[in-house]
């Protein structure tokens, strides 16, 4: 049979490779070793490492991770690493040594990380997952993931490492940035653009990756925030608020998925038959495959310690459905143990490997192997796509904050701006984690947007870093304060940092000027691992703010970072605040933008912000009854689920429901008149709730079950239309069936998750 014949059956093809495969060869197909491992760049030659042909040549390596991955942790740099042209060179020999010196040809399975764009030197680095959240825009975020694809497959990786479905339940978790939203709906609406973007209309096409839809399950109920910990959650809760993302995303065709590292109720996720097959495959049908997270069958060992050898640790989670192992530190030394054990069959490893080359078929590798190096050079990093991210960063920017209306500012004006603080000219602390080393000039700081801006104006900008985002020195605060002395209005960059380290040295805090040094402070107070104990802004930063609001001047906030930031101080006496998370390399020209006027803000909240951190865990959707007041305050937010002004107004009115009495299984419609009633276009977020007023069980106060951003002029109106299904309207009931009951349910439109007009239906019929 000729395995590369797109005629034959994937099925059939499946079955001939795996009837030609001995032990070695199958245990090798569920191996995932460390890409960048597996070559040497010498002089711009790429060499095949003696350890990579002997691994092939003795049983092969089913996938390699990272090969084209560039950061501290892998140890490759600018000046080591791979440019886009080298990056397609280099999995393309890996590749032509798998299909033309194995017994069996197999092709190597590249996987790689794309959280916010392709995780390689020369690819475009966008805003991070909680700013796309932020924006509301499923077709954005679909194109986005379209130029993440193409700038992937273009080096050779066919899969990636996200999107990331966590639900986030305590914003103190350093990979806050990671995720969407607090909100599950919101979370799964975007997983599925995900799945539509990057996957587009075939997996084979050149243009395509397949999506790793993680970490399954529960990662982001970590018990205090705290990554990897235990989560503490019932049946129902994970049913109703943790899996449907992955459901929704599945459904779309979702090609593989990531355990997580935690466990549930005592049984750790990597070894759970219950998610990895009583879920994944019986009930939703799931026919991909399934990999582990970086070490955590070593976990099962060590760590969780529900396995007391490597042996039974391996075993484990190949029973319960795991397919490949990331890093293949146990399945490389314990599985064939295992097997002449009996601890696992024979049957489940056949079927592990199976799905393997059933996703390797159905990507085409075995068709296509190979990737055009001249193509990698031109689309990777591309105008096109820089602008792509650009749109991201305005759209996901949120104007927190707006005080006499003092943005948006006037760039006709003569004036002198003082731009201050850690973050304003900082490139790496902008970017967030998971990102590739970046050529200074890629990067678009605050700083540099404001002087491009202003560049053929009669304004005049001053520059002082303050202090750095970490550490107790204030050597900086008198330039700080001398530079912003004279000028009309200071913009304040403040936030957190996930930059590793990157040798981008350190600033000198007395004059702002660059330093090389071997010895630079890591300013990193965000990021995976990087969990915190409040949502402070870290070291003097507050004592910098507070420092220049003694001058008098108005002072805009611009926060740069990856998880809310709770200032009291700030919040009183700073005349506006912009929070734009982490905005990628083109965050300093979208923020510029914003803070001129050239674009108007319209990114929302897809978090709460509380007042105080004691109010954590505090989101707009907490259970009934769930707001009792604390001595000190009561639960209501800083900041509520859905909030952003913008520069212009808009008004609610005319809400219309099809019918007030509709029967289980009956669509609802529901429309909203929506107008501009200010004097510049802008962009507004319909959003839409329910609340199932007597339910069996309890569920929250608030759920949001669907939204829409429309673009409107001054003037301008428009009618938004939502259809709401059983799926809106169900629950999850003590079998764990969704369920519509009948009674009544108060439908609320708005612009925000307290900002709401209603109105009530009776559902008839359905179960109780």
């Amino acid at each position: 049979m000729n395995v590369k014949d797109a005629n034959v059956p994937i099925e059939d093809r499946v079955r001939h490779v795996l009837s030609m495969m001995n032990v070695e060869e199958k245990i090798g197909q569920l191996i995932q070793l460390y890409g960048w491992e597996m070559y040497e760049k010498v002089q711009d030659k790429i060499i095949l490492t003696e350890a990579f042909k002997e691994k092939m040549l003795r049983g092969g390596i089913g996938s390699l991770y990272g090969t084209l991955r560039a950061d501290p942790w892998t140890g490759v740099t600018l000046e080591t690493g791979l440019s886009p042209r080298q990056g397609a060179e280099v999995t393309n020999e890996i590749q032509r040594f798998a299909v033309e010196e194995t017994r069996l040809g197999i092709p190597i399975l590249f996987g790689e990380e794309c959280s916010h764009g392709h995780m390689a030197i020369g690819a475009t680095v966008f805003p991070v997952p909680l700013a796309i959240g932020s924006a509301w825009n499923r077709d954005l975020f679909e194109k986005m993931c379209r130029a993440v694809a193409i700038e992937t497959r273009a080096q050779g990786g066919a899969v990636t490492y996200s999107p990331v479905l966590d639900v986030v339940r305590d914003p103190r978790w350093g990979r806050t940035e990671e995720c969407f939203s607090e909100d599950s709906y919101l979370v799964g609406e975007m997983g599925v653009a995900a799945v539509k973007g990057m996957q587009g209309t075939s997996l084979s096409s050149p243009d395509s990756i397949g999506v790793t839809l993680k970490h399954y399950a529960a990662y982001g109920a970590s018990e205090g925030g705290r990554n990897a910990a235990t989560v503490h959650i019932g049946a129902r809760e994970l049913h109703e608020v943790d899996l449907p993302p992955f459901e929704k995303a599945f459904a779309e065709g979702a090609f593989s998925v990531m355990t997580a590292y935690n466990e549930i109720d005592g049984v750790p996720c990597t070894s759970s038959r219950y998610l990895l097959n009583q879920v994944l495959r019986e009930q939703w049908g799931f026919k991909g495959f399934v990999i582990t997270d970086c070490g955590a069958i070593d976990m099962l060992h060590s760590g969780h310690n529900v396995a007391s050898t490597g042996e039974e640790a391996a075993a484990l989670a190949l029973s319960a459905g795991v397919d490949m192992e990331m890093s293949g530190s146990m399945f490389s030394r314990y599985l064939m143990e295992a097997l002449n054990k009996r601890l696992v069959s024979q049957d489940e490893l056949d079927e592990a490997v199976r799905r393997v080359l059933d996703a390797k078929f159905s990507l085409g590798l075995f068709e296509e192997p190979y990737v055009d190096p001249e193509r990698a050079a031109i689309v990777i990093g591309s105008e096109e796509h820089a602008a792509i991210a650009k749109d991201v960063a305005l759209e996901s920017t949120i104007l927190l904050k707006n005080e006499n209306k003092i943005l948006p500012l006037n760039k006709e004006r003569k004036q002198k701006i003082a731009v201050i603080g850690p973050n304003a000219d900082r490139p790496y602390n902008q970017l967030g984690d998971y990102t590739s080393p970046q050529p200074r000039e890629r990067v678009a700081t605050v700083l540099d947007g404001i002087r491009h801006k202003l560049e053929d104006s009669d304004c005049q900008v001053v520059y002082a870093p303050g202090c750095r985002v970490k550490g107790e020195s204030k050597e900086g605060f008198e330039f700080a304060v001398s530079s912003a002395q004279d000028a009309d209005l200071t913009i304040l960059v403040l936030g957190s940092s996930s930059a590793r380290d990157f040798g981008e040295g350190t600033i000198d805090l007395r004059t702002g000027a660059s330093i090389v040094t071997d010895n630079a402070e890591s300013e990193m107070d965000c990021g995976e691992g990087v969990d915190r104990t409040n949502l402070r802004l870290s070291g003097v930063q507050l004592e910098l703010a507070q420092e220049l609001g003694k001058l008098g001047k108005p002072m805009i906030v611009v926060y740069i970072n990856g998880r809310p930031i709770v200032e009291p101080w700030i919040e009183e006496h700073a005349d506006a605040i912009l929070e734009a998370w982490y905005p990628g390399q083109e965050g300093g020209h979208a923020i510029a933008d914003l803070l001129f006027g050239d674009a108007n803000p319209s990114g929302k909240l897809s978090i709460t912000i509380p007042m105080h951190e004691g109010q954590m865990p505090i989101s707009y959707h907490l259970r009934r009854p769930s707001k009792r007041r604390y001595v000190e305050m009561d639960l209501k937010p800083r900041y509520p689920f859905g909030y952003g002004l913008s520069y212009t107004s808009y008004a609610y009115s005319n809400l219309q429901v099809s019918s007030a009495h509709v029967k289980a299984g009956e669509p609802v419609h529901v429309q909203v008149e929506v107008k501009n009633t200010g004097e510049r276009a802008g962009q507004e977020i319909v959003q839409l709730y329910i609340r199932d007023k007597y339910s069996s069980l309890t569920r929250p106060e608030l759920e949001l079950k669907g939204f829409e951003k429309v673009h409107l002029e001054p003037g301008e109106s428009q009618t938004v239309q939502f259809v709401l299904t059983d799926e809106h309207f169900a629950l999850v009931n003590e079998r764990m069936d969704r369920v519509v009951e009948p009674g009544e349910f108060i439908l609320s439109v708005g612009p925000s998750s307290d900002q709401l007009v209603s109105q009530t239906i009776y559902i008839e019929g359905g179960d109780r």
